[in-house]
C-alpha cells in the first residue's frame, strides 16, 4: 500500500484549507450558476504552486510527481469541479510543453503557464470527430514564407474565451498517425474567433467552438517535430486518464460526503436516514468501491513516475474512476431525494459534472477495448 509522504499530506490539507477559504460551497455554487470562471481561485492556487506541478523549478514550476498532481485533482474535484478539470487541461499543457518544447518556447509559454500568469488550451477534437479524429481531421497547416497559415475549426474546447494561448493540432501533410503537427498560437492572432457551446455541466469553465480563419504563425511556432504532433500527444494520454480519474474520485468523494451528512440530519420514521440499514449499505457500498479505486490510482501513479509501462493500468484506473463517480452521484440523488435537485445543493452538480469522466479523455468503452486487447491480448474490436 502507497503511503503519502508527510510532506504530500501538509501540501494537501493545505491546498484543501485555500480551496475552502477562497471558494467555500455557496460561492462555487453561484459560480456554477452564473457559467463563470473562478478568478480568485486561479490566484490562490498560483501562490501555493498547482500550476507548476511536474515542472522543473528551472522553469518556473514547483517540482513534485504525478502523486502530488493527483492530490490537487481530487481535492478540486469534490471542492470545486469546474477548477479541476480546467487543472487536467493545464497539467496537458505542460506536460506537452515539458517534453517537448525548445528551450525559447519553454520561457514564453511554460515559465508563465507554471506560474499561473497565463491560461492554455488544448485544440484537437472537431465536430466530425474525437476519438477518431484522425479519420476527422480538416483543419490544416500550409507552410509558406515562414509562417504556418491554418485554416479550419475545433469543437468542445475547453476554456477557449479565456486562455491565452493554445496548442493547435493540424495536418501538414498527407497521411494518418503521421502527418499531424502541433502548433503554439496566440489566442489573439487575428483570424481567431471562438463561440461558447451552451453546455449542461462543467458550468464555471467554458466550452467552445474555435474557427481558424487564414490565421499565420511563425514557423518557430511548431511545438516538437513536424508530422508528430499526433504521437507526441499519445505520450501525455496514460498521464491524462490518471488525472482524469483522480478527479472522477473527488466528485465521487464528495457526493458520498455530502449526502452522508444530509443523512445524518433528516429525519425519517422517527429517526434519521443515517439509521436507516438500506441508506448504511449504499453509501457503504460506494465509499468501498472508492476507496479500492483511489488506491490503485496512487499505485498506478507511482508507477507512471517511476517510468513502468501503464497503459492498461491507466485505462483500469479511468475507468474504475468513472464507474465509482456514476454510483456515487447516483446514490447520493437517491438519499436526497427531491432535496438534490434545489440547485443551491452541490449533489446536483455532481451528479452533472461527473459525466464528463464517462467519455473523456478517453470513453469508458474505448478503455475497455484497450484494457480486453493488452490484458487479455484479444483481437481490436474498433
Amino acid at each position: 500500500m502507497i503511503r503519502l509522504t508527510d510532506e504530500q499530506t501538509l501540501f494537501e490539507d493545505s491546498l484543501i484549507k485555500a480551496i475552502r477559504r477562497t471558494s467555500p460551497l455557496e460561492k462555487v455554487q453561484a459560480l456554477d450558476a452564473a457559467k463563470k470562471f473562478d478568478d480568485e481561485l486561479h490566484a490562490a492556487l498560483a501562490q501555493l504552486g498547482v500550476w507548476g506541478l511536474g515542472v522543473d523549478e528551472r522553469h518556473g514550476g514547483s517540482g513534485g510527481s504525478n502523486i502530488e498532481q493527483i492530490l490537487a485533482l481530487r481535492a478540486l474535484g469534490d471542492l470545486a469541479t469546474s477548477m479541476a478539470v480546467f487543472c487536467v487541461v493545464q497539467f496537458m499543457v505542460t506536460r506537452l510543453l515539458k517534453d517537448n518544447a525548445n528551450g525559447e518556447q519553454k520561457k514564453a509559454y511554460l515559465e508563465p503557464l507554471a506560474a499561473g500568469r497565463k491560461k492554455a488550451s488544448f485544440c484537437l477534437t472537431e465536430a466530425g470527430g474525437g476519438t477518431d479524429i484522425l479519420r476527422a481531421m480538416k483543419t490544416r497547416a500550409v507552410k509558406r514564407d515562414g509562417m504556418y497559415r491554418i485554416t479550419g475549426a475545433k469543437m468542445w474546447i475547453s476554456g477557449a474565451t479565456t486562455s491565452d494561448f493554445y496548442v493547435v493540432l493540424a495536418r501538414t501533410a498527407e497521411g494518418k498517425t503521421e502527418g499531424v503537427s502541433m502548433l503554439l498560437v496566440p489566442a489573439d492572432a487575428p483570424g481567431i474567433s471562438a463561440r461558447e457551446v451552451d453546455t449542461f455541466a462543467i458550468n464555471g469553465y467554458d466550452t467552445c467552438q474555435v474557427y481558424f480563419d487564414d490565421v499565420a504563425v511563425p514557423e518557430d511556432n511548431l511545438l516538437g517535430v513536424e508530422g508528430s504532433g499526433f504521437r507526441q500527444v499519445l505520450a501525455t494520454l496514460n498521464s491524462e486518464r490518471i488525472n482524469a480519474a483522480a478527479v472522477a474520485l473527488g466528485i465521487a468523494q464528495g457526493a458520498l460526503q455530502y449526502a452522508a451528512e444530509y443523512a445524518k440530519a433528516r429525519p425519517a420514521f422517527n429517526r434519521t436516514l443515517s439509521e436507516l440499514q438500506a441508506v448504511q449499505h449504499m453509501l457503504a457500498n460506494a465509499a468501498t468501491e472508492l476507496e479500492m479505486a483511489w488506491t490503485f490510482l496512487l499505485q498506478t501513479a507511482q508507477l507512471d513516475d517511476e517510468g513502468a509501462p501503464v497503459d492498461v493500468a491507466s485505462s483500469m484506473a479511468k475507468l474504475a474512476a468513472s464507474n465509482v463517480a456514476k454510483r456515487a452521484a447516483d446514490v447520493g440523488m437517491e438519499v436526497m431525494g427531491g432535496a438534490g435537485f434545489d440547485t443551491s445543493s452541490p449533489m446536483q452538480r455532481y451528479y452533472r459534472d461527473h459525466r464528463l469522466y464517462v467519455f473523456a479523455p478517453l470513453n469508458d468503452q474505448m478503455c475497455r477495448n484497450l484494457i480486453a486487447e493488452r490484458y487479455f491480448g484479444f483481437k481490436r474490436a474498433f
